[in-house]
């Protein structure tokens, strides 16, 4: 059964950092996934951060995180991580990481609704 784990959430200062990570299990490979980052606040709508082709060319950043945000995924280890820096307070949330598959085209989405499989989350929060 297809899985997702995230993991990396912590409380840190604004202006830290954090690396997330989200480890799959259960695909038959993970290759032919795209994968998305999301994040949802209390009392706002599931927001998508960034998301990485099944091949890693491919990578977009909602406007918000682009510059501060990066994502990255090693196929090797079916884990796929997002590397946060400049943390501010509006980066709290809950965040996710969803599978997209299988498919053979060389791109991803942030837009969540093709996303077929999802994590339980990790809790990400910047105060100081």
């Amino acid at each position: 059964q297809e899985q997702l784990v995230e993991s990396g959430g912590d409380l840190v200062q604004p202006g830290g950092s954090l690396r997330l990570s989200c480890a799959a299990s259960g695909f038959i490979t993970l290759d032919y996934y795209a994968i998305g980052w999301f994040r949802q606040a209390p009392g706002k709508e599931r927001e998508g951060v960034s998301c990485i082709s099944n091949s890693g060319g491919t990578t977009n950043y909602t406007d918000s995180v682009k510059g501060r945000f990066t994502i990255s995924r090693d196929n090797a280890k079916n884990t796929v991580y997002l590397q946060m820096n400049a943390l501010k307070p509006e980066d709290t949330a809950v965040y996710y990481c969803a599978a997209h598959g299988p498919r053979f085209i060389a791109s991803c989405t942030v837009v969540p609704e093709p996303y077929r499989y999802w994590g339980q989350g990790t809790q990400v929060t910047v105060a100081s």
